[in-house]
């Protein structure tokens, strides 16, 4: 559990392995948006969160160089009712931090639903 004093940025974040994007079983399901604020315009972002299981996120630096700043943020769903892997990438920027963190924390909480039963109680 992470308390405001514990918080990594989201590009901070190493996920160990990694998702392929798309549908290895049928291309076109990786899709590509020009920024955050036209991906939330999507079924994706706005759906319900059950049928769209958000499963992995990755935020990634284009290169391990200082000066290039340029940031993709990339997303891995299953559509459960259909069985279909797809994904989502976009360029992002530190300042849709806020925001991004805030929908993958309502996202975190579908998935951690699903998988209560398991999960220790939380301490209080």
């Amino acid at each position: 559990m992470t308390t405001p004093e514990t918080v990594v940025p989201l590009w901070e974040t190493d996920h160990p392995y990694y998702a392929a994007e798309g549908n290895f079983y049928k291309p076109g399901l990786h899709n590509l948006f020009d920024s955050w604020a036209d991906f939330t315009e999507t079924t994706l972002y706005r759906g319900d969160r059950d049928m769209n299981l958000l499963y992995r996120w990755d935020w990634q630096k284009a290169s391990s160089d200082p000066e290039d700043d340029a940031e993709t943020l990339k997303l891995f769903f299953i559509l459960q009712r259909r069985a279909i892997a797809c994904s989502a990438e976009m360029p992002i920027t530190t300042a849709d931090e806020p925001a991004v963190r805030a929908w993958l924390t309502e996202c975190a909480n579908t998935m951690r639903a699903t998988w209560e039963p398991l999960l220790p109680a939380p301490t209080t």
